[in-house]
């Protein structure tokens, strides 16, 4: 199906813009000129609205198989679709957990099904996420996974990780990784600090996560492994994953659209839309990974989009799980918060949400030019709207960002020469 795009405006890799037509045949970008004359079986008109290479979101929890009451893989790349993502990566806290050959088929055999985004899986690391036995990586990494994590939890001991990081290093796999070392996390529910004192919860202390970032990357370079940190949350963090750059060891890292918006003081009461794990933290470490992300410490910026059902949620900060929802709020609010607010400018973002994941993880997207893939995110720059939880196409209504008002909108999504999302663009 062709499909013909008219009066876009692209914003280009020096920052400028220009307007275009696209016309996009076979999943691909045919043509890109100031004006395109072809009867298509479709034509939108984009009425000058921005278009930017489809985002790129590597840390997102579907939750199927096994957890279909707090999303599915339709409902979580419709929400991925809304939020302006063509290409998600799905991590492997599922039941049962992708840690095998049989279980790993199965998992591309539902995407396939009912995917309406590129969705790439990760496969543990251990079976079960226990920690105790590697997976087959090697005959895993074969079947096309994305990368491997035990994500949701660390890898407690460095034999484990060591062992890991070389089978995954022999068949150019990167290691994604949780840190977070159990013996000093002591029950914690949110960021050991003022706020923990303030509300007497259990605090999660800063060192759990850096402690082990810093055992990490070392194990890395012995391995001559590409080792990728899952949402730094602390300064320490920043400083250790700063240090091993410079050290020339293969460490990459990430961090969520919450942490860089939110500290532990937007916690006023039991609210469990703002229970994540890592916690949010002290105002210094949230300008520290702000810091860390321009200065090219950090990577890129990941959602760790994590629903739940609402029940589960109900159940207050000492019980309910960790996590919040984030597929369709991240572009509004960074734009919003951080872009219209002067702190980044808004090619950082976009760099941040498309070509810098791509090229951290050597994937073919995060472009508009001809013969590129059409992944493709049109956004409405003028929208003024407020972020509703109950419009979310996901599944999870965890959010800490309800209410919100926000400056910008995705309207138009295309993900490999289709369209998974449109909306009422208004000039």
């Amino acid at each position: 199906m062709a499909i013909l795009l008219k009066n876009l405006v692209r914003f280009t890799e020096s920052s400028e813009t220009e307007k275009v037509d696209v016309l996009i045949e076979n999943k691909h970008i045919k043509e890109i000129a100031p004006t395109i004359e072809k009867q298509t079986e479709q034509i939108i008109d984009c009425k000058n609205n921005m278009a930017f290479p489809g985002f790129i979101d590597v840390h997102i929890h579907l939750r199927e198989p096994g957890g279909e009451h707090k999303e599915t893989i339709e409902t979580g790349t419709k929400a991925a679709a809304k939020g302006g993502f063509t290409t998600v990566c799905a991590m492997p806290n599922t039941s049962p957990v992708p840690d095998n050959e049989e279980s790993v088929q199965a998992l591309f055999d539902r995407i396939n099904e009912t995917a309406v985004v590129r969705v790439l899986p990760y496969a543990a690391i251990t079976k079960g996420l226990k920690g105790e036995k590697l997976s087959n990586i090697r005959k895993i990494a074969d079947m096309g996974v994305f990368a491997f994590t035990d994500d949701g939890v660390g890898i407690q001991t460095a034999d484990m990780m060591l062992r890991a990081m070389k089978e995954a290093a022999a068949c150019n796999t990167p290691i994604v990784a949780h840190c977070e070392d159990n013996s000093i996390v002591y029950g914690g529910v949110v960021h050991q600090g003022r706020v923990s004192e303030r509300m007497n919860f259990p605090g999660i202390p800063s060192l759990s996560e850096s402690v082990q970032i810093a055992r990490d990357v070392l194990l890395a370079e012995a391995a001559d492994a590409h080792y990728h940190v899952c949402h730094v949350s602390t300064k320490e963090s920043v400083r250790v994953i700063r240090d091993a750059k410079k050290a020339g060891i293969h460490v990459t890292a990430e961090v969520t659209p919450h942490h860089l918006l939110l500290n532990e003081e937007a916690i006023i009461e039991d609210d469990t839309n703002f229970k994540m794990n890592p916690p949010l933290r002290s105002k210094e470490d949230q300008e520290a990974l702000l810091t860390g992300l321009i200065d090219g410490t950090i990577d890129f910026i990941a959602t760790d989009h994590a629903p739940h059902a609402e029940t589960e949620k109900a159940l207050g900060f000492i019980k309910s799980p960790f996590g919040i929802v984030g597929l369709e709020t991240a572009f509004s609010l960074l734009y919003t918060h951080l872009v219209k607010t002067e702190k980044i400018t808004l090619k950082q973002l976009v760099d941040w949400l498309t070509i810098k994941p791509a090229q951290v993880f050597d994937l073919p997207y995060g472009k508009i030019e001809e013969k590129a893939v059409a992944d493709l995110t049109i956004v409405n720059l003028d929208m003024e709207s407020r972020i509703n939880k109950d419009d979310f196409r996901s599944k999870g209504k965890n959010t800490p960002f309800h209410d919100w008002n926000i400056l910008s909108k995705p309207v138009l999504t295309i993900s490999e020469g289709k369209v998974v999302y449109k909306e009422d663009f208004h000039d």
